[in-house]
């Protein structure tokens, strides 16, 4: 039997090594355990609960190339090496960020994607259609494992961003040259349990236990907003040696009173009147009248309720070193836990996070506390709040469409910087349909300064204009790019809002219309970039079966900036490194075309198949029949019949006569 304090020198040595592996990859996670997953329970306002679910998954490049798969899902691991993607993100997402309530948006929006359906990657081809070719073997085959409309991103439906997106990952040496990255969205696509089962199968523990047993469908997709992601990225050492990770995430902002709503009485009823909950500070307060209290502050709430069960354990291939759930909550709310769970607080006071062996089932429970702070027997600080203060977002956007009438519109997106001290860059990019023509010359942004109301417009007179045409030869003649060369604002000297441009016009049914700008927004500004564009008709087939409903139109990406990112706006290769600090998306569009009266063609199809019904009827009776008078056609058999009784009683008259 080893000495306890021999046992106890092995475990310092283990975690030493363990801290000095870790410390080696630079931004990567530590090789020593392949398999890493978290929750972490953020309240937000408005009786919001935001949960983040975080799977990670590790494999060396070389156990990848031979095809040895042990964490790294081998359905992923097949489609990747046969379509060359070096790198892949998938986003499934839906719903609205409210980005006024609550903040920040999780991992900085960076695994957020569009509404619907959202696909970038970098393929490794020689040529643009090679990349191309590769591009529809990963959107067919992914569509077929995640049970999605992938399928149906086409030319159309893709582009190549040049300055929005950068790789993630550590490209291997001598591949840069050789990538390609292409983007494609489906803002109609309607994200459900079909795709939330595949995601659960590439998971080690495949949802029977860990943080994966809470995710349900019917808990995800009533939440208020909710993001699927997953992400695949190459991940090298100083000393050469590559990791392939797989990230798979889900956040979703769940409505606490909704979710504890009892299954067995899920239609919402008003409550009575005593349990309203009311501010009983104001004035007019009576037993008849009530105004709601804030009723976010002290609210009760736990994992089993807002779930609809505990987690069951933690996952036993996941590393013991990683808490399976934290809380992002103040110091001064209690927090209550079942038996088996340790607490690990945070030091800055803002989190906490808890220990559980693999056999232990994890509840957490939050009791109500009061104004005064105590909570039933257990008394607490006083003012205790149920959140954290939202942090302020770097940027605020919102989308929305102009104009009316069913031959042209405009597009309009707001855009704000909340700091007072510093300005924000960012590349936002636009994926439109071909039916939606812009008018270049259109494009402008008014900046509108908060303290002083000062405007100023900067137009591009600049405008691009060519005939459509199917010959893809002409490409790269036809992409065009601008530099706004103003450099004064109003006398006073100013960086331009409008820093760069890239614009690659559509095709009819050929390809979709790209447009990024790069803007800079003073400190305290907000900046209205419009521009106009045309409707185009399209043929009666290429309508869906709704179409007085209009088609989505894909949210804009916004990738916000370093302080130290630079692009020089001369090339077109996504080769340029620039580290992102932050994206976030607007929402889709619904975009109203001219619709022909479908009724019309049904109208006519019945009034014609009836009118030919008819007159064909009529014609073939007269060809096939034969007209003969009533006594030179056989008898029938009613008349046969009425024959032979008149014959018989005409025997028995006879009879009786003689």
């Amino acid at each position: 039997m080893r000495h306890p304090l021999h046992r106890l020198l092995a475990v310092v040595v283990a975690v030493a090594a363990h801290m000095a592996c870790a410390s080696s990859w630079a931004g990567s996670p530590s090789p020593a355990h392949d398999y890493h997953e978290q929750l972490v329970l953020k309240p937000l306002p408005l009786s919001a609960l935001l949960a983040s679910f975080d799977f990670r998954s590790n494999t060396t490049v070389a156990a990848y190339e031979a095809h040895n798969f042990r964490f790294f899902p081998r359905s992923l691991g097949q489609i990747l090496d046969y379509s060359g993607a070096k790198e892949l993100h998938l986003r499934f997402s839906l719903g609205r960020w409210d980005a006024a309530s609550w903040g920040t948006r999780p991992r900085g929006g960076t695994r957020e994607g569009g509404t619907g359906v959202e696909l970038w990657a970098w393929l490794d081809a020689d040529t643009d259609d090679e990349a191309d070719r590769k591009w529809l073997t990963l959107t067919n085959a992914l569509s077929g494992l995640f049970c999605a409309s992938l399928n149906f991103i086409d030319g159309s439906r893709t582009t190549r961003p040049v300055m929005s997106f950068q790789p993630e990952g550590d490209p291997s040496a001598g591949t840069t040259a050789r990538l390609h990255l292409l983007h494609g969205t489906l803002p109609r696509e309607v994200v459900c349990t079909e795709n939330l089962t595949p995601f659960l199968k590439l998971l080690p523990c495949k949802g029977k236990a860990g943080i994966a047993s809470l995710l349900d469908g019917h808990k995800l997709f009533d939440s208020s907003w909710q993001s699927m992601a997953i992400d695949i990225k190459q991940l090298c050492r100083a000393d050469g040696e590559c990791v392939l990770q797989i990230e798979q995430s889900i956040d979703m902002v769940l409505d606490i009173d909704r979710s504890r709503r009892p299954r067995d009485n899920p239609i919402p009823r008003p409550p009575p009147g005593h349990e309203l909950k009311c501010n009983v500070s104001k004035p007019y307060h009576a037993d008849d009248t009530c105004f709601p209290a804030e009723y976010t502050l002290g609210q009760e709430w736990s994992i089993s309720n807002v779930f609809g069960k505990t987690i069951q354990g933690t996952c036993p291939l996941a590393s013991p070193h990683d808490p399976p759930v934290c809380l992002e909550l103040p110091s001064s709310r209690p927090v209550w836990v079942s038996e088996g769970v340790a607490e690990v607080r945070n030091p800055d006071g803002r989190s906490r996070c808890y220990h559980a062996s693999p056999g232990t089932e994890i509840e957490l429970y939050l009791p109500h506390v009061q104004d005064d702070g105590s909570s039933g027997d257990m008394a607490a600080a006083s003012g205790a709040n149920q959140h954290l203060e939202p942090d302020v977002p770097p940027l605020y956007a919102e989308r929305s469409l102009m104009g009316h009438g069913q031959e042209r519109g405009g597009v309009q997106t707001i855009l704000t910087n909340p700091s007072a001290t510093e300005s924000v860059e960012f590349v936002y990019m636009e994926s439109l349909p071909w039916f939606m023509r812009i008018y270049l010359h259109t494009l402008q942004a008014r900046v509108v300064d908060s303290p002083r109301e000062r405007k100023h417009h900067h137009h591009h007179h600049h405008h691009h204009s060519e005939s459509d045409t199917d010959d893809k030869d002409d490409d790269d003649d036809k992409d065009n790019k601008k530099k706004d060369q103003k450099g004064t604002q109003q006398g006073k000297p100013h960086n331009n809002v409008i820093q760069d441009i890239y614009y690659r016009p559509a095709l009819d049914r050929t390809r979709g219309t790209q447009l990024e700008v790069k803007l800079r927004i003073p400190p305290q500004s907000t900046v209205f970039l419009t521009y106009d564009f045309e409707k185009s008709i399209l043929r009666y087939t290429e309508y869906p079966p709704d179409a007085n409903r209009g088609f989505d139109v894909a949210g804009a990406v916004i990738t916000i900036l370093g302080t130290g990112d630079a692009h020089d706006g001369t090339t077109t290769t996504t080769t340029t490194k620039r580290a992102a600090t932050s994206n976030l998306r607007t929402t889709a569009l619904l975009l109203n075309l001219p619709t022909p009266d479908f009724s019309m063609p049904y109208n006519v199809i019945i009034f014609t198949s009836t009118a030919i019904a008819m007159a064909f009827g009529g014609m073939f009776n007269l060809l096939t029949r034969r007209f003969v008078a009533a006594d030179e056609g056989p008898e029938v058999t009613l008349t046969r019949l009425r024959n032979r009784i008149k014959a018989r009683l005409a025997r028995l008259r006879q009879s009786k006569a003689v």
